[in-house]
């Protein structure tokens, strides 16, 4: 938890206008403002909203009170006004209250949770839950790096803003949440190994070149014999099947370029003999390449 940058993002407000929205799993985020106080005596009187509001103190201390509820707050506490909570924050005289805040609405569309579903989100749609937690997982390093793409705004915002925004949101919840709503079963896809996952990029790198197991093998440190074993094993196909494979696949897409021979497409799928990248395309493709283009990619059965 590295307070201190958070207590020098004084440039998250600057997203105001910038991020007003983005997609957290099943809902639909409507950001309405961010906020930056620095370390100093001030009082935020008793209010209301109709959105949430997230205060992350970052440095001092004071006194965050919602409904008949009073918390002593102070750095490294996340804390939370829910729509319609009446809420007032002040901060202590002597060791004043640092916050970074933000505020926003969920918008639960036709893909939304059914009803009595529970998740991240229950933390903060379930006002049985906290209002104070110090549970904050990346919520220091996000508003961080929020308010490093706030000022100046760069190239490529519009990609790197709307999934830092998701994940505030999520972490914000998971702040609050019961840690039952936080379980989910883990993916079921195999996971591969190291090793495998770079046998897979050296055949994707090298689809142009002539390739051999002994190169595969060498590229990951390991016996011809046990890499073509381990691939086999986590992929159910071997190195120069799969190699082939992902030539043809590759040969599919180039061919579709009018501008380019066929010859030119086999040279760049690692083929030197064209009659011989010809016949294993129409093997695998029921149709030669030519016949590909001319589908434009597309069989119609």
């Amino acid at each position: 938890m590295n307070l201190e940058n958070v207590a020098r993002a004084g440039s998250i407000t600057e997203l105001s206008g910038v991020l007003r929205t983005c997609q957290a799993g099943p809902f639909q985020v409507d950001f309405f403002s961010w906020g930056f106080y620095p370390a100093s005596p001030w009082r935020n009187y008793w209010h209301r909203h109709s959105f949430y509001e997230v205060c992350l103190a970052h440095s001092g201390a004071g006194r965050f009170s919602t409904g008949a509820e009073q918390h002593d707050v102070g750095a490294g506490d996340v804390f939370l006004a829910r729509p319609g909570d009446v809420h007032e924050i002040e901060s202590s005289r002597t060791d004043p209250l640092g916050i970074a805040f933000w505020s926003f609405a969920l918008r639960a569309g036709k893909d939304g949770p059914a009803p009595g579903e529970r998740g991240w989100w229950s933390g903060l749609t379930d006002p049985t839950r906290p209002t104070v937690s110090r549970r904050l997982g990346s919520l220091p390093s996000l508003v961080t790096a929020l308010g490093e793409h706030a000022a100046p705004v760069r190239s490529g915002y519009e990609s790197v803003l709307p999934g830092l925004g998701a994940a505030l949101v999520v972490d914000t919840a998971r702040a609050f949440a019961a840690e039952d709503d936080l379980c989910v079963r883990s993916p079921s896809a195999p996971r591969l190994s190291p090793e495998v996952v770079a046998m897979q990029r050296y055949l994707a790198d090298n689809l142009s070149r002539p390739v051999t197991v002994r190169d595969v093998a060498a590229a990951v440190h390991l016996s011809a014999r046990h890499a073509e074993r381990l691939f086999r094993y986590e992929t159910g196909g071997s190195l120069m099947a799969t190699l082939r494979r992902m030539r043809l696949d590759l040969a599919a897409v180039l061919i579709l370029d009018a501008g380019t021979t066929v010859t030119e497409v086999a040279q760049a799928c690692g083929y030197a003999d064209v009659r011989a990248f010809s016949t294993a395309f129409r093997r695998l493709h029921d149709h030669s390449p030519l016949a590909h283009r001319a589908l434009n990619g597309t069989l119609h059965l």
